[in-house]
């Protein structure tokens, strides 16, 4: 029966963009029906959106024309118009025994009320998961950050365990800082490959071997982490608490000022949480 149950759920996807297609995609194979792409724009849906559509046998709509039928409608436009998109959809349609999630990291259920108001369930929904143009990520092994109203928390499990991923609950007060965790694994990191990538232009590396060159080095220490923790996973002059090479460091690294306060500041962070030898010699050098 609750096989049953599930094969006739659907789901309206609002504001398809990468998020929103990795998730239909994902329900898709997870055999939940995506009814409906509701599109915000004024020009219309986009090919990929067309695409997606086929893709998914879902149809087209427009937000605000008619209001989706779906059981669930899950709203996975950019966090500063979620407000925008709840309004809207709260002033047309029955929303008595819907469910509506968000997919926002920073944002709680709380952008939602009005939809509450007109009697939907209500959840925030997060998958720490990146989205980028190149690439359509599965939901599998994926954890999602979810709180909500208790209806609405439940279908959520129950969908992210058909798609495969896992389900952390997250406490209204703690949702911003849940974001800057996801933010300091994903967007944070990419800005100290990019700053890899100054530091290893400036020492006459070619732009096109670096991501081989540091590849290797990058997959083993994130691998040693994921195993072992930071501090068996950590190495290097700041372990060995050899200050003059931390010197000789920050000397060359004038010439790359933004590089220089970043690894400063990376620097500060390993010498005050982590194991290291000659700690006091290498906070006066990065004083």
């Amino acid at each position: 029966m609750l096989r049953q149950k599930r094969s006739r759920s659907s789901v309206s996807i609002v504001g398809p963009g990468r998020l929103g297609t990795a998730l239909a995609l994902s329900l898709r194979r997870a055999r939940w029906r995506v009814d409906s792409l509701v599109v915000r724009g004024k020009r219309g849906p986009s090919s990929r959106v067309a695409r997606l559509a086929r893709q998914v046998g879902a149809r087209i709509a427009d937000l605000g024309k008619t209001p989706p039928c779906a059981d669930v409608v899950w709203i996975t436009a950019p966090d500063d118009a979620i407000a925008e998109v709840t309004a809207r959809l709260a002033s047309n349609g029955d929303w008595r025994r819907k469910i509506v999630f968000h997919s926002s990291g920073a944002l709680t259920s709380d952008v939602l009320a009005p939809l509450g108001e007109r009697g939907a369930s209500v959840a925030s929904v997060h998958p720490g998961m990146t989205f980028v143009s190149k690439s359509v990520p599965s939901m599998s092994g994926v954890p999602f950050g979810v709180e909500g109203d208790a209806r609405a928390v439940r279908l959520a499990k129950q969908i992210i365990a058909d798609m495969g991923g896992t389900t952390i609950t997250i406490h209204k007060k703690n949702k911003i800082l849940y974001h800057a965790f996801d933010t300091f694994a994903s967007p944070l990191l990419i800005g100290l490959m990019a700053t890899l990538e100054q530091v290893g232009i400036a020492a006459g590396i070619p732009k096109s071997r670096i991501p081989t060159m540091a590849g290797p080095l990058l997959r083993r220490t994130l691998e040693n982490y994921l195993e072992h923790g930071a501090a068996s996973a950590h190495s290097g002059a700041l372990v060995r608490g050899d200050a003059v090479t931390i010197k000789r460091h920050l000397e060359a690294l004038k010439a790359t000022p933004h590089a220089r306060r970043a690894y400063v500041a990376l620097a500060r962070v390993i010498v005050r949480k982590l194991p290291v030898t000659n700690r006091k010699a290498l906070e006066k050098e990065l004083r």
